[in-house]
């Protein structure tokens, strides 16, 4: 029961991403993009000839829900974002973002790889 509404909220706050996106003038690409052996990305978007693998992170406890974006998601995410140019015979400047949701709100940070 707890792990259906944890998917619920989760599904609901990812459809809350995708329409910030989209009223930032995103279009979207692909969603729930899952590489094998290499993990899922959540949103996949494109703006001004740059494409963008977006990673949602949700939470309305008093835990910050960006401390779940680790450095081995952040890892498995480049991979993905590797694989799935390469499986669409892409060559195109890319970006790995975040979108937090905290009770509603979203947070979005552009390009959290160093």
């Amino acid at each position: 029961m707890r792990n259906e509404l944890n998917r619920l909220i989760g599904n609901q706050n990812e459809e809350l991403a995708a329409t910030f996106l989209e009223t930032e003038d995103f279009s979207i690409v692909a969603r729930n993009y899952y590489a094998r052996k290499l993990g899922e990305i959540d949103i996949i978007a494109m703006r001004d000839g740059v494409l963008h693998f977006v990673e949602v992170k949700s939470g309305q406890k008093d835990f910050d829900p960006i401390y779940n974006f680790t450095p081995s998601k952040q890892r498995k995410m480049i991979n993905s974002a590797y694989y799935y140019m390469k499986s669409h015979n892409l060559d195109v400047v890319f970006s790995i973002d975040l979108i937090v949701v905290r009770w509603g709100e979203v947070e979005f940070l552009e390009n959290v790889t160093m």
